[in-house]
């Protein structure tokens, strides 16, 4: 007789929503918005400007602390981009925030030219990168890195938690000129400090390190890699993790070491973004640009598609990049 296997629970419309923390995870609420409010008060100069979404990008929490240096711009990522330049050039440091979409594909002109190209202190973060709403093609900015990659003096940061982040803002208020910060935002993991970690701008780091596979990640994947890396123990894969929060300039003086350090090992690149245009290809040009060579070159990221709306933990299973499935592929590429 069959014994029919126990049904799994039917995920809620909140899913497509949901944290990117696992259930027991440690968590901390909005730390961009705190980390930006507390940078304030010792930098007056500091203003928070968002199109309609200051409370979907924690920027409520500036909003709250500083009423008086908050602009609402409503549902016009455009003039955000272009009031934000205006206020750059009064001495200002304007932090805009709204969704990476909208300022990947609705703004983008406005940002290279008002802001980049003029060499604003301009810091643009935002919210819902790659695959982190199920809301469909319209809200998951898949390919956000390959657009602004080939923009001109944009720095370009991808941080993996509530650590990295909170450390991130202060130095990103130091840089002077125009950043892109693709932000995770509400309950946010906090998993970097078990690593002795600090963010450094344009810095890759090691936080642990392994024979025979070397994760090259950035954002949330990193999280991935290194709850990959734990499970893949029991299979006898050692497996290194160098977290990569500065997309560019890249840290490619670390990856070139990291992977000619140990040449047998299988590189595989992990990102929360499109496999075109991303941290994989930024890799592979670095590697084949210094005749470094690994043993096998893999990528980890979303396919060249657009991507389904649903429940998030159903999306990154269906495109591959839930930790069941970076265990999973790698296995079968160390065969």
């Amino acid at each position: 007789m069959s014994v029919d296997a126990p049904a799994k629970p039917r995920l809620k419309t909140s899913a497509m929503i949901a944290s990117i923390a696992f259930e027991g995870q440690r968590t901390v609420a909005a730390p961009f918005g705190h980390a930006l409010s507390k940078l304030a008060e010792t930098k007056p100069n500091i203003v928070g400007m968002s199109a309609d979404l200051a409370k979907y990008t924690d920027l409520h929490i500036f909003q709250q602390n500083h009423p008086d240096r908050f602009y609402q711009m409503g549902m016009a990522e455009q003039l955000l981009m272009m009031s934000g330049a205006g206020m750059a050039r009064e001495g200002f440091q304007p932090w805009l925030t709204t969704y990476a979409v909208f300022a990947a594909r609705r703004a983008y002109d406005f940002l290279c030219l008002a802001i980049a190209e003029e060499g604003l202190d301009v810091k643009v973060c935002c919210a819902l990168p790659g695959l982190t709403t199920g809301y469909g093609p319209s809200h998951q900015a898949t390919e956000d890195l390959a657009i602004f990659r080939g923009m001109p003096d944009l720095t370009i940061v991808d941080p993996c938690d509530a650590i990295d982040i909170e450390q991130a803002v202060p130095q990103i208020s130091d840089h002077k000129g125009a950043v892109y910060m693709r932000l995770l935002r509400g309950k946010v993991p906090a998993v970097l400090d078990e690593y002795d970690y600090k963010f450094e701008l344009g810095k890759a780091k090691m936080l642990r390190d392994g024979a025979d596979v070397l994760f090259i990640s950035s954002g949330l994947m990193t999280m991935r890699a290194l709850e990959a890396a734990d499970r893949l123990r029991a299979d006898k894969v050692e497996a290194a993790v160098l977290h990569c929060p500065t997309i560019k300039p890249l840290d490619e003086k670390t990856i070139i070491e990291a992977v000619g350090a140990k040449p047998g090992r299988l590189v595989v690149v992990a990102e929360n973004h499109s496999v075109i245009g991303g941290l994989g290809e930024a890799v592979a040009a670095c590697l084949l640009g210094s005749g470094t060579v690994p043993a096998g070159y893999r990528q980890i990221g979303l396919p060249d598609k657009f991507l389904d709306a649903g429940a998030l933990p159903t999306l990154h299973d269906r495109y591959g990049i839930s930790t069941d499935q970076v265990v999973a592929r790698t296995l079968s590429w160390l065969g």
